[in-house]
C-alpha cells in the first residue's frame, strides 16, 4: 500500500515517514517546506536506508494534489501539513484558517475525486479547551480557545461530516498532547524556525548556551510545586499510534468509520519536573526564572489513554528519561538543527 503524508519533511511527519517506511508501507511526502526542511527527508533515507518520493506541494492546490495522489496510486493520506503555534494563531487567524481548514477541504476534495478515502488526521489536545475534569477523555466537552484549536475542532467536524455522508470514508482522529524527544539514531527531532512554541525546546536552547535562562509561566497554580503540569510523550511513541491507527481502519475492523482517540502518556510533568529531568539527561544547568501566567494556560492537562489501548492495542512505552536523552542526543549532533549535517 502507498500512502500519502502531508507534512512529512516536518517534525511528527519525518518521524511518521521513518515508522512507515520500517513496517514496509510505501510512501510519498507532500510538503510546501514553509516549517519544515528538505534535510529531514535525506535523514530518512540515511535511516531507513529508502529512498523517498517527495513532492514539493502545497495542499491547497487540488490540482497538484489530485495528480499525485493519481499518479502514485496512493491508497491513505496520513495528514500532518498545517499551521501549529497556538500564539501565532492568535496574531494571524486567517492564515491559519485558510491553512488548516482550507487546505484540508482541499485535500478531501483531491481524495474523493482520486479514489482515496481513508485518512489519519493529527488533532490536538487542544480541542478540549479548559479541562472540566481529569484526565481526559475522548468524550470531555470540547471548547477550542484559540484560533489554532478551532481549526482542529472545525476538521474535526467536517471528517464526521463526512464519514456520515459515505460509510466507504474511513477517519482516525488522533488527538495528541504535548510531542517532544527525537528519532534514538540523533538523525531527525525538532527543528523550531524562530522562536520556539514549546517548552522543550527552550529547555534545550539554555542547556546548549543560545539562551541565557528559561521563562516559567505561573508558578502559583494548584499543582504539586506551583508550576503547569502536561502530558508529554515521545514522538516515537506518538508515530507508531499513527500506525496502529492506520493498520486499524485499513483492516475495516474499526468499531465506527470516523473515531477520535487520545494519544498521550496517561501522566502529567510540572515545568519544573520536566526541567529537573533535563539536567539530569544533559548534565547541564537549566536557569530560570519565574515570570507571570500566561493568558490561556491551564494549571493540568493529561489524556485518559484506555481508548487508545482498547481500539489501537498501542500504549506509550517511553519515559521521560527517555524524551529528554533522545532530545539531548538529537541537540548535541545537531547544534544548528538540519542546517550542518549530523556528526
Amino acid at each position: 500500500m502507498t500512502v500519502l503524508i502531508t507534512g512529512g519533511a516536518g517534525y511528527i511527519g519525518s518521524h511518521c515517514c521513518v515508522a512507515f517506511l520500517q513496517a514496509g508501507y510505501d510512501i510519498v511526502v507532500v510538503d510546501n517546506l514553509s516549517n519544515s526542511n528538505r534535510m529531514s527527508l535525506e535523514r530518512i533515507e540515511a535511516i531507513t536506508g529508502q529512498k523517498i518520493k517527495c513532492e514539493i506541494a502545497d495542499i491547497r492546490n487540488q490540482d497538484n494534489l489530485e495528480r499525485i495522489l493519481k499518479a502514485h496510486n496512493c491508497e491513505a493520506v496520513v495528514h500532518f501539513a498545517g499551521l501549529k503555534a497556538v500564539g501565532e494563531s492568535t496574531q494571524i487567524p486567517l492564515a491559519y484558517y485558510e491553512n488548516n481548514v482550507v487546505g484540508t477541504h482541499t485535500l478531501l476534495s483531491a481524495m474523493a475525486n482520486s479514489g482515496v478515502k481513508q485518512m489519519i488526521f493529527s488533532s490536538s489536545a487542544t480541542v478540549y479547551g479548559e479541562p472540566q475534569f481529569l484526565p481526559l477523555t475522548e468524550d470531555h466537552p470540547t471548547s477550542a480557545v484559540n484560533p489554532y484549536g478551532r481549526t482542529k475542532l472545525m476538521i474535526e467536524e467536517m471528517l464526521r461530516d463526512v464519514a456520515a455522508s459515505d460509510p466507504q470514508w474511513r477517519f482516525g482522529i488522533l488527538r495528541y498532547f504535548n510531542p517532544v524527544g527525537a528519532h534514538h539514531s540523533g538523525q531527525i527531532g525538532e527543528n523550531p524556525l524562530g522562536i520556539p512554541n514549546n517548552l522543550m525546546p527552550f529547555i534545550t536552547q539554555v542547556a546548549d548556551g543560545r539562551r541565557e535562562q528559561l521563562a516559567v509561566f505561573g508558578n502559583d497554580y494548584e499543582t504539586r510545586d506551583g508550576t503547569g503540569v502536561r502530558d508529554y510523550i515521545h514522538v516515537t511513541d506518538l508515530v507508531e499510534g499513527h500506525l496502529r491507527a492506520h493498520e486499524v481502519l485499513a483492516s475495516g475492523s474499526a468499531r465506527s468509520n470516523c473515531f477520535a482517540v487520545n494519544l498521550g502518556t496517561g501522566n502529567g510533568y510540572s515545568v519544573l519536573e520536566m526541567v529537573k529531568a533535563f539536567e539530569r539527561a544533559s548534565n547541564k544547568e537549566i536557569r530560570f526564572s519565574f515570570a507571570p501566567r500566561r493568558d490561556g494556560d491551564v494549571a493540568e492537562c493529561y489524556a485518559n489513554t484506555e481508548l487508545a489501548e482498547e481500539l489501537l492495542d498501542w500504549k506509550a512505552e517511553r519515559d521521560l528519561d527517555a524524551m529528554c536523552r533522545d532530545t539531548w542526543n538529537w541537540v548535541c549532533k545537531n547544534p544548528r538543527g538540519y542546517e550542518a549535517p549530523s556528526t
